[in-house]
């Protein structure tokens, strides 16, 4: 009887923790066509706002800025960045080298790799202390809800912005 009721609860708790955990994936229409689905997921609350007047179009030239700067190197790029979203607030980074971005912690180097980068956008031009600031403020200043980075393959990490 009781090891009934235990799985009775347990049970229940299973079907519970994946309905929620698809409801916080509900409206991502780009996971399994984009990326895989995202298997890890971090909250980063970002001590600064977005930049009054932020818009898709400032999100959007955001992204055109880094890609002119990965242009610009005599190589080809380790990755592509393109934003989704009706108001382009869902920045996606897809590895595009075998195995190079192959574990979650290779994933965040990228993302901490690009800070320089993203510090030299026009966007922030005329922030004072960008230098202070991560990827994910400068991301958060852009209006940006949510990263998705991914190896193209089968590993995907996601960080909500707050």
């Amino acid at each position: 009887m009781i090891q009934k009721a235990c799985y009775n609860i347990f049970t229940a708790f299973v079907l519970i923790s994946a309905l929620f955990a698809g409801a916080a994936l509900a409206g991502d229409r780009h996971a399994g066509y984009n990326y895989p689905e995202p298997q890890t997921e971090e909250l980063y609350k970002s001590p600064v706002p977005p930049i009054p007047g932020v818009s898709r179009r400032s999100r959007i030239s955001f992204i055109v800025g880094l890609d002119q700067l990965q242009k610009k190197y005599p190589y080809p790029p380790g990755y592509h960045m393109y934003a989704k979203g009706a108001e382009s607030e869902k920045l996606i980074i897809v590895a595009v080298e075998e195995g190079r971005y192959n574990t979650l912690y290779r994933l965040r180097a990228l993302l901490a790799s690009m800070t320089s980068d993203a510090r030299t956008s026009p966007l922030f031009a005329k922030i004072g202390q960008v230098e202070r600031l991560g990827f994910y403020d400068l991301a958060r200043m852009a209006g940006f809800k949510w990263i998705t980075i991914t190896n193209g393959k089968d590993i995907a990490h996601r960080v909500v912005i707050e």
